[in-house]
């Protein structure tokens, strides 16, 4: 257990800034096996991008909170699904806990939130208050690249960079994987996004065995999204989690298949061999809507643009460029390629999607601090 910081931080406001990057799981995260602590049911395979980011600025101190609104747009608001309050995984699954600490301040693309988003995050950094022994109020100032509640891992980047620049500043020195688990406690896929590029995510039995951790990859990949649509998703990742959860009856078999898809995945890894786990990633993935869409009433995120971008890769492939789909809660179709052939991909999308907007990310770095730590 890390040494409490000292007093003086109840009287003294302390800071620290990080910034994290968004991630595409390949092998799919979608279930929890403990919903208040985010132990998933599987573990999951991911790629951390560039390009899609959160910074965040955390003040702990009694006077944290003064002018808090300086530059900040009018109107307060109560958005769940914004950045670090994204439902998918939110602080607040454990919704039996005491209140949040009360004076806590919210600020996120220059706009105060309060409600439910401010009660989240006040219940997360609740966790970090409670590692380091201190009671103070917090304020928590976060920018975002990444749109909101779309598919898109906003909740990923804006809980990793938030974990890391929250225990900093309560004076917290945590090892890469005790920050990895930490973060997990405010969106499980966040776990990943304390490292860059590929990383495995350990499901785990308890706080402690669920992790993740870099895995070692010779191959430069790349992801491309297909935006279908940027709008925040009308059901948050977690309800619809917990919907196929209980009543999809492909779920199991998802599952037991996800067990074989990691292996496979983290053997193409080994080999170097792009097509096969663009295979296994592709087949994964559509695995996991076809036991979505099984739920009942049906979990289904897609809209017709969806559909087409799925034939448009297929199209892609089908002309001899490496390109394979994958999907997450939402419209948007994201395709697994190498940084060798991205652009080339991109451009025979952006041919047959001429409505979509469609770009590349290349591997992202893992969490990095103001100071340049990372």
């Amino acid at each position: 257990m890390t040494e409490p910081v000292d007093d003086r931080a109840t009287r003294h406001a302390r800071r620290a800034t990080a910034t994290a990057h968004a991630n595409i799981a390949l092998i799919k995260y979608w279930g929890k096996a403990d919903e208040r602590l985010i132990i998933p049911r599987s573990s999951s395979l991911s790629l951390t991008l560039d390009g899609l980011s959160t910074t965040t600025t955390v003040t702990f101190g009694n006077d944290a909170c003064d002018g808090a609104d300086n530059g900040v747009a009018d109107g307060a608001r109560d958005e769940a699904g914004d950045g670090v309050a994204d439902g998918a995984d939110a602080a607040a699954a454990d919704t039996d806990t005491a209140a949040p600490t009360s004076g806590d301040t919210l600020i996120i693309d220059g706009r105060r939130n309060e409600g439910t988003a401010l009660q989240r995050v006040a219940k997360f950094m609740d966790l970090v208050r409670r590692m380091a022994g201190i009671d103070t109020p917090v304020r928590i100032v976060s920018r975002n690249t990444v749109p909101y509640g779309a598919g898109l891992a906003s909740s990923a980047s804006a809980f990793a960079a938030l974990a890391a620049a929250g225990s900093r500043a309560a004076g917290l020195d945590l090892s890469p994987r005790g920050l990895s688990r930490l973060a997990r406690r405010g969106s499980g896929s966040a776990c990943r996004s304390v490292f860059g590029g590929l990383v495995q995510w350990h499901a785990g039995h308890d706080d402690e065995s669920s992790y993740a951790e870099p895995v070692p990859c010779a191959m430069d990949l790349a992801i491309i999204v297909i935006a279908v649509s940027t709008g925040q998703k009308k059901l948050s990742s977690r309800s619809g989690m917990r919907r196929t959860v209980d009543t999809s009856p492909l779920y199991p078999a998802w599952i037991d298949a996800g067990e074989r898809d990691m292996r496979e995945a983290l053997d193409a890894v080994a080999r170097q061999d792009l097509e096969k786990l663009g295979e296994v990633s592709e087949a994964n993935a559509l695995g996991m809507h076809a036991a979505m869409i099984a739920a009942r009433p049906a979990v289904l995120y897609w809209m017709p643009q969806t559909v087409a971008a799925l034939h448009a890769v297929e199209a892609v492939r089908t002309s001899g460029l490496p390109a394979w789909s994958t999907m997450d809660a939402g419209p948007n179709v994201k395709v697994l390629t190498d940084a060798g052939h991205a652009q080339r991909v991109a451009q025979a999308l952006r041919d047959r999607l001429p409505g979509c907007a469609v770009q590349v990310h290349r591997r992202g770095p893992g969490v990095v601090m103001e100071n340049g730590y990372e």
